[in-house]
């Protein structure tokens, strides 16, 4: 008997939407993610509804993104001031809405629902019992693995989220893991099924971020065509540890204090989580450092457009990700996309999307001084920099989004399968 191919998709996204810009509160990469993966299926011809919760009242309740692609907007909660830890108490509300929002379609509209994050797959879970579909659920980051590599300065994850991980784990008829390393961390702390764990990287959008003319990248941003740019891009809070990245660079200062004069630090990105406590902490930490002032090689740039960060990354000579942890590291992978090496934590995704030696140089630990050694490396040594620029490229190609929507929906086909042996 052939089997129906997959008309509709239900992508639940409930604590972020698709449409907020990243870097700042809760939007970043799983944004990226959810969006760009949507669009890909809808190229393959199938139609995709991001449901998200919705956080002002001027949102249309239905926001079409392309041809295929909705973002739906839900009410659930007051529209702003709600903090994500305090989302769980909205799930019924999202949840209802949801099933109301399908209920008033034809029997069988959707034929596998996609949740993103553990506070969906609780959303998705009901969804699927209710409809009768499978579920497949991609966790981005989990309490677990954040917990075992806390951030100076960061709150652990309460016990709710470890066990709601756990349910929405165990609820899934497939799970998507980022990278090898995700997948053994689902299977050996949260007892995942190896059948049911399928490992599909995530993708650049390679048309996007692409080499570009350095001097024109860095005259557009009124970069000195001789500076040496580091750039830090993303959301600031400790997780991804901007504050590693300054304080290796003062102890980089500390030891060439000529490289002052043409040193050029970009921030780009707004406060998160536990860094929405304390805003203003990191610009203190830079003033303290000596980075910041008239004289200063700090910059803090607000967050911007997917097409301006990849002329920052293009601009720049390295980009730094001193992250705690990152089950993929999309920042990385589009600054090599670029042809501009990564310096990275070696932690979670990161070991996955940069190559030590090849495209990027991987530092354990957030030691500030192996950071200035490394950072120290790429700036001053030209060969090895313009060898890491040739690896970048070699390694972003093996990442496409075109690839990861194709292995995702065979993920869709194993779904359904696993749904029909268990019903």
């Amino acid at each position: 008997m052939a089997v129906e191919p997959i008309r509709r998709v239900a992508m639940i996204s409930l604590h972020t939407s698709p449409l907020d810009q990243p870097g700042t509160g809760d939007a970043g990469g799983m944004n990226v993610y959810v969006i760009e993966l949507s669009k890909r299926l809808a190229a393959q011809g199938i139609a995709v509804d991001i449901f998200t919760r919705a956080t002002r009242s001027s949102l249309a309740p239905a926001v079409p993104v392309g041809d295929g692609v909705t973002v739906r907007h839900i009410h659930a909660g007051p529209f702003e001031g709600l903090t994500k830890g305090e989302l769980p108490g909205q799930l019924c509300v999202f949840a209802r809405e949801v099933l109301r929002a399908e209920a008033v379609q034809p029997v069988g509209h959707y034929d596998v629902v996609h949740s993103h994050y553990w506070l969906s797959g609780q959303v998705g879970a009901l969804a699927r019992d209710r409809w009768g579909v499978p579920l497949v659920h991609s966790m981005h980051t989990m309490a677990k693995v954040k917990n075992d590599a806390l951030a100076t300065g960061d709150t652990p994850e309460p016990a709710a989220r470890i066990i709601g991980e756990e349910q929405v784990v165990e609820a899934a008829d497939m799970l998507v893991a980022n990278t090898d390393l995700e997948a053994k961390q689902l299977i050996n702390l949260y007892d995942a099924d190896p059948g049911r764990v399928e490992v599909v990287h995530p993708g650049v959008d390679l048309e996007l971020f692409r080499p570009q003319d350095k001097a024109a990248a860095r005259a557009a941003l009124d970069l000195p065509s001789d500076a040496a740019v580091l750039l830090f891009a993303g959301r600031i809070q400790p997780l991804k540890a901007p504050d590693v990245l300054l304080r290796a660079v003062a102890e980089l200062l500390a030891r060439t204090p000529g490289l002052r004069s043409r040193l050029v630090v970009p921030i780009v990105g707004g406060p998160s989580g536990t860094g929405l406590e304390h805003p203003e902490s990191l610009a203190q930490l830079a003033g303290e450092l000596g980075l910041d002032g008239p004289d200063g090689v700090v910059r803090f740039v607000p967050p911007v457009s997917q097409q301006e960060l990849a002329r920052w990354c293009a601009a720049a000579t390295l980009v730094a990700v001193p992250s705690y942890n990152e089950s993929f590291g999309l920042v990385a992978a589009e600054a090599q996309a670029t042809g501009t090496p990564v310096v990275a934590a070696a932690v979670g995704g990161l070991t996955t999307v940069v190559r030590d030696g090849r495209s990027g140089l991987l530092v354990d630990g957030h030691d500030p001084r192996a950071w200035a050694d490394a950072l120290g490396r790429v700036v001053e040594d030209d060969a090895l920099r313009g060898r890491l620029a040739a690896g970048a490229l070699e390694q972003a190609r093996t990442f496409s989004w075109e690839h990861t929507a194709e292995q995702v929906l065979e993920v869709y086909g194993r779904a359904r399968t696993q749904l029909r042996e268990t019903a």
